[in-house]
């Protein structure tokens, strides 16, 4: 069973069986226009709640990646290296930034689900 949260930093996190796939959302990825680096977090490195793990940077802005769950790099997505636009393009699926083990899924109690992350986009409009 798959469980997607969102964090307030604009971070998802997709759990599947005992593995979370990180990324930004739509919402960011808009708000930061055409990104033109990625900076991908270290495979094996052991991250805590809130862990820097990456940066991205558009034509706009430089913004760091958060950790929203802790546990081990157990994968990074290559691909952004060569395409970063990748995240424009599809956030929250082709463009996810790293896939971590080890996690504790009690973690992600302050996190929103998707209903709950839409409501909050609308409070900051």
């Amino acid at each position: 069973m798959k469980m997607k949260y969102y964090s307030e930093a604009h971070e998802w996190i997709m759990i599947k069986d005992n593995e979370a796939t990180i990324g930004i959302s739509e919402y960011a990825a808009e708000e930061l226009g055409d990104i033109t680096y990625v900076e991908l977090p270290i495979e094996e490195d052991d991250v805590t709640v809130g862990d820097t793990i990456g940066v991205i940077e558009s034509v706009k802005a430089a913004s760091d990646v958060y950790s929203p769950i802790g546990g081990t790099v157990t994968e990074v997505n290559a691909e952004l290296e060569d395409n970063p636009g990748l995240i424009n393009e599809s956030a929250e699926k082709e463009g996810w930034i790293c896939k971590l083990a080890n996690i504790d899924v009690a973690e992600i109690g302050d996190m929103m689900t998707p209903d709950a992350y839409v409501k909050y986009l609308k409070s900051l409009d």
